[in-house]
């Protein structure tokens, strides 16, 4: 009942419920709630839920490490809140690992901007990987950006299964990992074959077009997008505008700026 509960409560983005709905209960938590409040432990990551997940972790049965979902629960969390030395001592003791648990430990190792860790454990998996491992290794390599990162980015894309091509988040994060590269024609080439695209898809390809210095492209796609924008992608059609400065990039930047609804006005990065 708890664990149902405490699910709903994070769904609902009130995690912190979870922490005084804990505190209340009267029983010890199985391996199933232990997960739950590690992801609500993880979501918070404030002083209350560190010191709520360490106490929990520490006091866990030793049987329950070795159950996947509640070990890369507790790595998750451990990531989140920077101690990542912890996180890698529970990897090292796991006996079975899934795509679920190396994939915490590679977005762990992203998210503390250990890029080159990320992409070390990456090399190990040996097993069929998921698509948000996938999405996991094409983020690290466009933040790391260097010879090792673009071979293993390219190797990772040429290998991924077709049908990974139609998942938007996916295939934006190749997208952006291939115009962080410099090779614009495949990421065009990506943009091209998607059947489906959102705001986040249009938004890093006129991005990555900008960052190459090809400012009448990204104006050119941002012309072509028939979906509401969000702040990200004003943003990025403004500073492009700014660098291009003709009378096109003034026309479209100005006639953007008196569309853009009220409340981004308040948004320091737009305004």
């Amino acid at each position: 009942m708890y664990t149902v509960m405490f699910k709903g409560l994070i769904t609902n983005n009130v995690a912190e419920k979870v922490l005084d709905l804990f505190d209340e209960m009267k029983i010890e938590p199985d391996q199933f709630t232990l997960s739950v409040l590690f992801n609500a432990c993880a979501v918070l990551n404030n002083n209350r839920a560190m010191k709520t997940g360490k106490k929990l972790l520490a006091k866990m049965p030793e049987n329950y490490r070795n159950n996947n979902i509640t070990s890369t629960s507790a790595i998750d969390m451990l990531m989140k809140f920077g101690d990542v030395e912890s996180a890698e001592r529970i990897f090292r003791l796991m006996k079975t690992k899934n795509i679920i648990t190396y994939g915490a430990m590679v977005k762990g190792y992203v998210g503390n901007e250990m890029f080159e860790k990320a992409l070390n454990i990456f090399e190990k998996i040996d097993i069929e990987l998921d698509d948000v491992t996938y999405t996991i290794v094409f983020n690290c390599c466009a933040k790391l950006c260097n010879d090792r990162a673009m071979k293993i980015g390219k190797y990772v894309l040429a290998k991924m299964p077709e049908n990974y091509r139609n998942y938007i988040i996916t295939s934006t994060s190749a997208i952006d990992m291939l115009m962080k590269f410099g090779d614009v024609e495949s990421a065009e080439r990506i943009f091209r074959s998607m059947k489906t695209k959102n705001i986040i898809t249009y938004g890093a390809m006129v991005k990555g077009y900008v960052e190459n210095e090809i400012f009448e492209k990204a104006l050119d796609l941002f012309e072509k997008i028939d979906t509401e924008l969000d702040h990200v992608t004003y943003t990025i059609v403004f500073n492009c505008c700014a660098k291009l400065c003709n009378d096109r990039a003034m026309k479209i930047g100005k006639k953007l700026l008196a569309k853009m609804p009220e409340n981004y006005r308040n948004n320091n990065y737009i305004s």
